[in-house]
């Protein structure tokens, strides 16, 4: 076996290989490549006529009903503007329930009777789609040999192209369901969930007498983290080809105790990686701002502007299948794992979330005076009131067997759902709550002591990075989502309950003003009872203490440590009423995607025991058993007793878990297989992971299978 040095040697070995980013001037018009590789207005307007562009506009803009005799033109506009960027085929671009996105690409090309092809692209074509779709979870909506589905348009996502070094391919944003018409996808009850938002809003604008807003509508901005270790160690890792993570590694002397990787100067190959990334994603309209180093070593983070919800998810799963696939072309794999190395910082996407209208309001900045804001205060406290009643719902929808390595660790969120709300807005609520008017804090400065450097604006109050749904200026921050999780569960929930306590709230105003008050006069009384009632769930403290687990049980709020104890919450009793009142999710259709999150969660727990106890046993077994040979035939005694004490130790370890991998009790709910994996399989797995990890510290480095932690993280 040739030594780790050389390998070692050969991947911090990088130079640039001619696909990168060319450096441009950039004040020149035609270097402009922000939105090229998307069919958005200024293509629309280039290729449709006036009438057949206002049409559109009106369907993207308002949210109205396309009519369905304009959709040839859009179809063929589409299709000339897709050509002329090298297209042939196009695809149907849907989120099923799998977390990824899924295509099927059909070529523009008909082939006549005289031996040549035409291109053609119907309006029917644009509209629907038929995939097969009896191998996409469904949690039981249609049976297995019930293959029909149907991928429906999008207009309100612009189409975009994908480019491959040998073509480009037209992919249109479409929803995907049964052929009964139950949601497939996690697109449908999004646009379901906005839609209620949107409408409960404005009746509560009405109330306020705002009656120039049209329309209102929900903003994300999610932060992604993810690891980049080198293409050589990861086909090295069984663990991380299979499973994503490393199923074993014992810590390196080294992590990120010093500090010096988070904000660190960006190493070249990496930050040339993350050029072509956001050059790609500037051409496919994603608005990245934010690129730099995170906290663990090889971890990084990017973020875009903020965008309307269904559009910023549809750009979040392109993001990340961009991050993905760009990679290689440097030499590097990227990990978007929640927990890719044990005892490492893990990934989360911080999903930012806010309510604006088309007049421009956002509906959660408090303002100069947040005391005097009526609107900011009206809208924050149905947020409030909405966290509260459904925090176990909320918790369900960042529920995920990777998540259960990160979520709780002081390194994420805890699995507590509470809001953070910062000391002076906590102050101005607590007002409200008694009864009291109240000031804001004057503003102040913060002087830096010396004369060379500005005096920067104080900010009331500070950030808290342990809150797991924390106010940060003019928006929430959910801050519990995983790296590699779809946005568009936690924002249909976030959407729904959030329209749930907004009618709420309005119809304890009506019915206060029903003598004839203002509605200045009674809402006051209105809010401040409704967050007394809800004040349990802000918290401004350490969310890692364990005297705040202490504090939480005492206040009644969910500590739903893992996966099978918060997934029943997506179909607990108020789950089920708020989804079906607002038409977002029906019975089934919330059913289905419990059984499918469920299953997820057995199925990956089931791939990592078989992969960890196949690595054991063909791997860091044989390697240990080598290490003692030559101890032997060295005649270090002492070595050999510790090196035969753990062998003896590890082979059992791994007959008990492929034993309880292969026991699975038969004939069980779904919920109690996941109690079973979690109970059972994950403590086995642990058990030989442990001595597993003591070897990697005495066996002989030459021997050792696997590209230890100290050479993934370190070698960039």
């Amino acid at each position: 076996m040739p030594s780790k040095r050389q390998p070692n040697g050969l991947a911090a070995r990088w130079s640039p290989n001619g696909s990168g980013v060319d450096t441009v001037d950039l004040t020149a018009p035609e270097a402009t490549i922000y939105g090229d590789d998307v069919f958005g207005p200024a293509a629309q307007r280039r290729h449709l006529s006036k009438d057949m562009y206002k049409a559109l506009q009106r369907t993207i803009q308002r949210g109205e009903r396309l009519d369905p005799s304009i959709a040839n033109s859009v179809a063929q506009a589409m299709q000339e503007w897709a050509m002329g960027k090298g297209a042939t085929h196009y695809t149907h671009w849907f989120q099923p329930l799998t977390g990824s996105t899924a295509e099927k690409h059909d070529s523009f090309f008909n082939p006549v009777g005289d031996g040549t092809a035409i291109a053609e692209f119907s309006g029917k074509e644009l509209i629907q789609g038929e995939p097969d779709a009896s191998s996409f979870p469904t949690g039981g909506i249609r049976a297995t040999f019930e293959a029909r589905g149907y991928t429906a348009w999008d207009p309100t996502s612009p189409a975009f192209i994908l480019r491959n070094p040998n073509g480009a391919y037209l992919c249109i944003p479409t929803a995907f369901a049964s052929w009964t018409g139950e949601a497939l996808d996690n697109k449908i009850p999004l646009l379901r969930s906005i839609d209620a938002l949107a409408t409960a809003a404005l009746r509560a604008l009405r109330l306020f007498g705002d009656t120039e807003t049209q329309r209102v509508f929900t903003t994300i901005g999610p932060e992604q983290e993810y690891f980049l270790v080198d293409e050589q160690y990861f086909y090295e890792r069984p663990d991380l080809i299979t499973t994503g993570r490393t199923l074993f590694g014992a810590k390196p002397p080294r992590g990120h105790e010093m500090d010096d990787h988070y904000f660190g100067s960006i190493p070249e190959r990496v930050l040339a990686y993350m050029l072509e990334v956001e050059d790609t994603l500037a051409r496919l309209g994603v608005p990245i701002k934010t690129r730099h180093n995170e906290v663990a070593p090889n971890q990084y983070e990017v973020a875009p502007v903020y965008e309307g919800t269904n559009v910023g998810s549809d750009h979040q799963q392109l993001c990340m299948q961009v991050l993905q696939n760009v990679a290689p072309r440097y030499g590097l794999v990227c990990l978007l794992h929640e927990k890719p190395f044990a005892g490492v910082n893990g990934s989360g996407k911080h999903n930012n979330w806010s309510v604006g209208t088309d007049t421009g309001m956002n509906l959660l900045d408090p303002g100069d005076e947040p005391f005097e804001n009526e609107l900011f205060l009206f809208f924050a406290t149905a947020v409030i009131q909405a966290v509260n009643k459904h925090q176990g719902l909320l918790r369900a929808t960042v529920a995920s067997a990777g998540q259960d390595h990160r979520l709780g660790a002081n390194e994420a969120p805890p699995a507590i759902i509470s809001i953070f709300l910062g000391s002076e807005l906590e102050g101005v609520f607590d007002k409200l709550a008694g009864g009291k008017g109240g000031a804001t804090t004057p503003e102040s400065v913060l002087g830096l002591g010396t004369p060379v450097l500005p005096q920067l604006a104080l900010d009331s109050g500070d950030r808290n990075r342990t809150s797991p749904f924390a106010f940060t200026g003019n928006k929430f921050e959910f801050r519990a989502l995983g790296a590699n999780q779809s946005t568009s569960l936690p924002n249909t929930v976030l959407n729904t309950i959030v329209a749930e306590a907004i009618d709420d709230l309005v119809e304890k105003i009506e019915k206060a003003t029903d003598g004839g008050k203002h509605v200045s006069e009674v809402l006051a009384g209105v809010l401040g009872k409704a967050y007394k009632s809800n004040r349990k769930i802000v918290f401004g403290g350490d969310g890692y203490s364990e005297e705040w687990h202490a504090e939480a049980e005492k206040r009644g709020l969910k500590n739903l440590r893992t996966t099978p104890d918060a997934l029943p919450e997506l179909i607990s009793k108020s789950s089920i009423q708020v989804f079906s009142r607002y038409g977002v999710l029906n019975t089934r259709e919330i059913e289905a995607r419990y059984d499918v999150y469920v299953e997820q969660y057995t199925m990956t727990i089931n791939i990592e025991a078989e992969t960890a106890a196949t690595i054991a046993r063909t791997m860091i077994l044989p390697a240990a058993v080598r290490h003692l040979a030559e101890l032997k035939a060295a005649g270090i005694k002492e070595l050999v007793t510790e090196t035969e004490g753990l062998i003896s130790e590890l082979i059992p370890a791994i007959k008990e878990l492929e034993r309880a991998n292969i026991d699975h009790p038969p004939d069980i709910p779904l919920i109690d297989h996941a109690l079973y994996m979690r109970d059972t399989v994950l403590p086995a797995m642990g058990a030989v992971r442990e001595i597993a990890d003591r070897l990697e510290k005495i066996v002989a480095d030459d021997l050792w299978p696997l590209p230890k932690y100290s050479e993934i993280l370190f070698i960039k």
